[in-house]
């Protein structure tokens, strides 16, 4: 597809409207994670404009037509990219910068709300990863054993505290800070406290009385918190070394924590409750034995009335 430029002169979009992409930047709500998603693919776009001369404010429906077709990847991502463009648009349009938003009608994939793309992990893979984790260092056990036992996300474990990590009427649990900001107090499991407790050299005693110092959970050697970029790699590294063969990646144990807890008998609403999900759909994406004719609700209304 052929793209003419609206305007002339030198491009620059990212630097041209500096501003008016921070000013967006602040009105966004969501995680950090989508957050800084969205920064990215806002530094994408204007790349893109700047390589066919168009104008960030300026760009009418048929030229994100064409950003839209050079679009690649799953169609979960194209569906991302195309929703931060329209956020855009439609603060632009609030700021009276723009008087339509051009990505409105743009044709975007269709997504599966009761799927997930994402790679999980059988009980035997989650037994290898937790061993290698666990040769590896104290610290790596820690962060796999957290995840795969808790099922929270990676930025939800390495946004924890020390202060965070305590006791609750004979559970012992984490604050952690969800999508959207909400905060939830999750229960950590026996394996996962082990691996915490040797990883921050503790009894977890001294965490009860509230005598801990409100450091990052989870830190480097020289006591700065640990890049989410470099976790990730950590467990990317160890799912290689436990010969887990495609694309593992810290989301592939909140995966398995859901899948292995629907396998095991845990209501739907209890694990969406635990996950922290508004939308039970997304807790079903889990659900690997939700066609099951088995389980079918037929079988157990004809128990009921016969």
């Amino acid at each position: 597809m052929e793209l003419k430029s609206l305007t002339t002169g030198p491009f620059g979009n990212a630097s041209r409207h500096e501003l008016t992409i921070a000013a967006w930047k602040l009105a966004q709500r969501g995680s950090p994670h989508t957050l800084r998603a969205y920064a990215r693919i806002m530094e994408s776009y204007c790349a893109w404009l700047d390589g066919h001369q168009l104008d960030l404010l300026s760009v009418r429906r048929v030229h994100v037509d064409g950003y839209r077709h050079a679009l690649a990847g799953k169609q979960a991502t194209v569906a991302q990219k195309l929703a931060a463009v329209s956020s855009f648009y439609r603060y632009a349009i609030s700021a009276d910068l723009v008087t339509a938003n051009p990505v409105a009608l743009v044709e975007r994939p269709k997504v599966n709300a009761d799927h997930s793309s994402t790679q999980g992990l059988s009980k035997d893979q989650a037994r290898a990863l937790l061993g290698e984790a666990q040769t590896d260092s104290p610290r790596s056990h820690a962060l796999v054993s957290l995840l795969l036992f808790t099922g929270i996300r990676l930025s939800e474990a390495l946004g924890a505290s020390t202060t965070d990590y305590g006791h609750d009427t004979g559970h012992r649990t984490l604050n952690i800070q969800r999508k959207g900001g909400t905060q939830a107090r999750v229960a950590v499991p026996a394996p996962a406290v082990e691996a915490l407790n040797a990883y921050l050299d503790t009894t977890g005693q001294e965490l009860v009385k509230g005598a801990s110092v409100g450091l990052p959970l989870f830190t480097t050697a020289t006591g700065k918190p640990w890049a989410s970029s470099e976790a990730f790699r950590t467990v990317q590294r160890l799912a290689r070394r436990a010969g887990i063969e495609g694309e593992i990646s810290p989301h592939s144990l909140r995966h398995a924590f859901a899948t292995i807890a629907l396998d095991s008998g845990t209501p739907l609403h209890d694990l969406q409750d635990s996950m922290g999900h508004a939308d039970p759909r997304t807790t079903r994406r889990y659900d690997r034995a939700r066609n099951n004719l088995t389980k079918s609700a037929s079988y157990d209304v004809a128990r009921a009335l016969g």
